[in-house]
């Protein structure tokens, strides 16, 4: 079998990965500072990089790459600057709809967004001026890591690289501004969002499926994202389940996705639905492929297509604010590749 195993980086690009930056203004100086906690101070906060030592209560919070601003923001507490994103429907801001829905009901006109999508702007981060920034789900480099440690301690993700769920996300990066137990609890009020909302969708329950990426102008290869990817562990919060082939593409694995040759789609054999980014365009040329046709998921038109670039490609990285905002689309596109399952 012809497997790639791909670095952070190159899957980052190809995949259409995040990762983002941005400047600070006065009106965020302090914001969101409303914390009313019983943490006791210092935390110690363990990730990939070491540990991090908060001593006190940040006043300031920063948030760098995707995701991770929505944490705070769904606790009340307005960063004190925060990543532009690079993939969806953004804003004048460079946010995504729920963030900046969030920020309006915060108060925030104004947010300070840095413009990092091309690396991590530095000086714009460190005139923020953070006691902490969050960074729980990204890719940071040590040298990166290192870096914004002279600006302000950092979390970082616990193992790998843009493998962080969606509940770690919110439990790393609650702990460390001081709101532990609201994380907890939103974790929790999340947790039965999901289930109210997937009770509607009982024919998902136990379906074997697979996140994938297939480039329309050539099928000649194609992704698939490991249990570890958060878009690929959304899907068993949903009620499908993952099949033993791509259980096994991911042993030994510190990828969060491996590429395969489209002679290899046989791994794909035991796969009830494919969730992909894409459209009814990209569907029937997969069917029409004389190797990818050749799968029943296809074949039998079991792909749950999503426009990509689109708001609900964006969310289908979950995060704090976007499952709530969502969830009754995706699982809807979904339920429909289900109903087609033979």
């Amino acid at each position: 079998m012809k497997l790639k195993k791909l670095s952070s980086i190159v899957v980052a690009c190809a995949l259409l990965m995040t990762g983002c930056s941005g400047t600070a203004t006065q009106e965020n100086k302090n914001a969101g500072t409303d914390q009313s906690t019983s943490t006791a101070y210092p935390i110690t906060i363990t990730h990939a990089f070491g540990e991090t030592v908060i001593e006190e209560e940040p006043e300031n919070v920063a948030t760098i790459a995707w995701g991770n601003h929505d944490v705070p923001l769904a606790l009340g507490v307005v960063p004190a600057g925060v990543s532009k994103g690079n993939y969806g429907e953004l804003d004048e801001n460079g946010l995504l709809p729920w963030t900046a829905e969030k920020y309006k009901e915060l108060g925030v006109e104004n947010p300070v967004v840095y413009d990092d999508v091309d690396g991590l702007d530095y000086e714009a981060i460190s005139d923020s001026n953070p006691d902490v920034i969050l960074a729980a789900y990204s890719g940071l480099t040590q040298e990166e890591y290192d870096l914004l440690s002279e600006i302000a301690p950092v979390v970082a993700y616990p193992e790998g690289a843009w493998q962080t769920g969606w509940r770690d996300q919110i439990t790393m990066n609650a702990t460390a501004i001081g709101k532990k137990d609201e994380g907890d609890a939103l974790v929790k009020e999340l947790e039965t969002l999901i289930k109210e909302k997937t009770a509607n969708y009982s024919d998902l329950e136990g379906k074997k499926a697979a996140f994938c990426y297939f480039n329309p102008s050539d099928l000649g290869s194609f992704y698939i994202y490991l249990p570890t990817d958060p878009r690929a562990a959304y899907l068993t919060d949903l009620g499908l389940e993952f099949p033993e082939s791509i259980t096994k593409l991911a042993e030994g694995s510190d990828s969060f996705a491996v590429q395969l040759s489209a002679e290899n789609i046989d791994v794909l054999k035991d796969v009830d639905i494919i969730v992909c980014y894409g459209d009814d365009e990209l569907v029937k040329a997969m069917q029409s492929d004389s190797l990818l046709g050749t799968v029943d998921a296809i074949k039998n038109g079991s792909v749950a297509a999503i426009v990509d670039g689109s708001v609900l490609s964006a969310s289908c990285t979950p995060s704090a604010l976007s499952i709530p905002a969502t969830i009754d689309e995706y699982l809807e596109r979904i339920g429909e590749a289900a109903s087609k399952v033979k």
